[in-house]
């Protein structure tokens, strides 16, 4: 706090004395010793070091073995509870994972995703294909540079994994609709009559 910004102790000991003179009695001679420790408590609390936040003490709601000991899920510090991973339920009390292991004091390699949850999307990538080449591509060699390729034709290589473009006809959609609208035959118009009362 700076000079400017705090309160002027005697207009403050002026206004509590002024309140607590007009509800109390008083005798006249207490009134010196009542204005010195007036003074004195609002100085107090001006030196007083203000209300300094200090880091939170976070105390698990479960031991970090415990923690980790299913391999089915893994427990929460913050709530106990279990969970496959912990991403969702950090992000929902505004944390991150560095914060969560930096609050709970956990090593770097302390796993926010339970193990067998792990296990089991990692076998459903395997068996997607995932994070490897597919097959053709692994096993074919790879040409090497001071053979020359097949001469260059003037269309381009056909990128692998894509269709081959569909060449459309040369007249536009409306065209079309009309052109087969005209080629039509007329489908018979089935109507009922019924006799005039």
């Amino acid at each position: 706090m700076t000079i400017d910004a705090q309160p002027d102790v005697t207009a403050l000991a002026v206004q509590l004395l002024s309140a607590f003179v007009s509800n109390n009695s008083l005798e006249a001679g207490a009134l010196p010793e009542l204005i010195r420790t007036t003074r004195a408590a609002l100085r107090q609390d001006l030196i007083s070091p203000a209300t300094i936040p200090t880091a939170e003490k976070f105390t698990p709601a479960v031991s970090i073995r415990k923690s980790i000991a299913s391999p089915d899920h893994i427990l929460s510090l913050i709530d106990g509870k279990p969970y496959k991973t912990l991403k969702r339920h950090l992000s929902g009390h505004g944390l991150t994972p560095a914060q969560y292991r930096e609050r709970y004091k956990l090593p770097a390699d302390y796993p926010l995703v339970a193990a067998g949850y792990s296990q089991a999307r990692r076998a459903i990538a395997r068996k997607l294909g995932l994070g490897r080449k597919p097959a053709a591509l692994a096993n074919a060699p790879m040409p090497s540079p001071t053979t020359s390729a097949a001469p260059a034709s003037d269309m381009p290589a056909r990128q692998p994994g894509r269709k081959p473009a569909v060449k459309k006809p040369a007249g536009s959609a409306k065209t079309m609709r009309s052109a087969s609208r005209k080629n039509a035959v007329p489908k018979p118009v089935l109507s009922i009559r019924f006799p005039n009362p």
